[in-house]
């Protein structure tokens, strides 16, 4: 019964000290979400109302070769089907890694 206390104390710090700081995760994810419409090989962007984002790419642009392009700039992602990709803001996520994304972002060639 010790691991239910740890987690008790766990969730009660985390209420205590992140959860008005949950703004700041969503206004990170607003921020993304913009700057995905303004690029050319973003079909889609699925609404933001939390700290995730989800979009579609274009056919030319396969996810595995956007997140190769991501990668060899230090910037990680996940993608959830052949096309979508998935980005989460977490509280280990600065304002300047969210600079560094966008510039990643607008930064990625679609094969000819």
């Amino acid at each position: 019964m010790r691991q239910a206390g740890y987690l008790a104390a766990a969730g009660l710090f985390a209420l205590a000290h992140n959860v008005t700081r949950l703004q700041d995760d969503h206004r990170k994810a607003r921020v993304l979400e913009s700057e995905l419409r303004s690029l050319p090989y973003v079909a889609s962007v699925l609404p933001v109302e939390t700290n995730i984002v989800i979009f579609t790419l274009h056919e030319q642009l396969p996810a595995e070769l956007f997140l190769q392009q991501l990668q060899h700039q230090q910037v990680r992602a996940l993608s959830i089907s052949r096309q979508a990709i998935r980005f989460v803001f977490h509280l280990n996520v600065s304002d300047a890694q969210l600079e560094t994304l966008l510039s990643a972002l607008r930064g990625i060639r679609v094969p000819a």
